[in-house]
């Protein structure tokens, strides 16, 4: 199995990110997220916009992010370390394209249909997408963690 493979599994078969964002003063904060991807490239979720991270991203839109299965023992776990940007998505026909694969996979998931009015007008969450820049796992070889850069 490949590094890409490794990844997309990863991507595939899990339902929460841990994204670290930071603040104006530089200040970090890292939250867990339910998100969705079809294409391992943009990460959707809905948050608050009064959230930490939420309120994070409108100043700094630079994120990480790391995806992993927390039900393995240490030392067999594989992860997939992400770098990108993140925004709230406002314009309509991007709004539309995104909660549309938040909905495929939250249906596919058994969370249930969403819809994009659900995140626009009066509701009290908004839809997020992380552009994925970069994709690595760590070196299965190194004696220490290595990262290695991987395309999906």
């Amino acid at each position: 199995m490949t590094g890409s493979d490794i990844a997309r599994a990863i991507l595939d078969g899990s339902s929460f990110m841990t994204m670290a964002t930071s603040d104006a003063d530089g200040v970090p904060w890292a939250t867990p997220v339910w998100f969705a991807t079809e294409d391992h490239r943009s990460l959707y979720w809905v948050s608050a916009p009064d959230a930490q991270h939420s309120r994070n991203l409108a100043v700094r839109p630079e994120i990480s992010v790391v995806v992993y299965d927390s039900t393995q023992r240490p030392g067999n776990v594989n992860a997939v370390y992400m770098t990108g940007t993140a925004a709230r998505v406002d314009d309509s026909a991007a709004v539309e394209e995104g909660i549309g694969v938040f909905s495929r996979v939250a249906v596919r998931e058994g969370i249930g249909e969403w819809g994009a009015d659900r995140v626009t007008g009066d509701a009290r969450l908004r839809l997020y997408r992380a552009s994925v820049a970069a994709h690595y796992i760590l070196d299965p070889d190194a004696p220490v963690d290595r990262r290695l850069r991987i395309t999906l």
